[in-house]
């Protein structure tokens, strides 16, 4: 009852700050070790890795929540450069624009699209999983 009601505490934002810096050290290892014909962005694997080690329960959230949020607050700061770099070659917009906008929402369909199903698909397997297994436990205790 009493880890029921213990609020779980966040680490210091230092050890968050090394948390992300030791995942973006090897995943920055892991991509200059990818053959050239088959560049991998450091911060995909980044976010891959850290995803990973937070599913297999390596890293608890309480230990990277507080620098994270922060990240993503930040976010719009982070995209800013990209924004003015696109406005700096304003001709690349006036000569692709519009082939740009479909790309970007044909792309934005295809991503809601299969994350939908995607979902839907990793919710019926888990559904399926938990299922059979509280069926394998009713049985075990009918046996007892």
């Amino acid at each position: 009852m009493k880890n029921e009601t213990q609020e779980k505490k966040s680490a210091p934002l230092l050890v968050q700050m090394l948390i992300y810096a030791a995942v973006l050290f090897v995943s920055q290892f892991i991509s200059n070790s990818m053959p050239k014909s088959f560049p991998l962005p450091t911060a995909v694997v980044g976010l891959v890795l850290l995803y990973l080690l937070l599913t297999l329960h390596i890293i608890k959230v309480e230990w990277v929540d507080s620098f994270g949020g922060a990240m993503i607050g930040l976010i719009g700061f982070l995209f800013v450069p990209s924004g003015i770099s696109l406005a700096a070659n304003l001709k690349i917009m006036h000569d692709e624009g519009i082939k740009l906008v479909i790309v970007i929402i044909l792309a934005t369909i295809v991503l809601l699209v299969v994350t939908a199903y995607t979902t839907r698909l990793l919710l019926l397997l888990s559904e399926k999983w938990f299922h059979h297994d509280s069926g394998m436990e009713k049985q075990s205790q009918e046996d007892k």
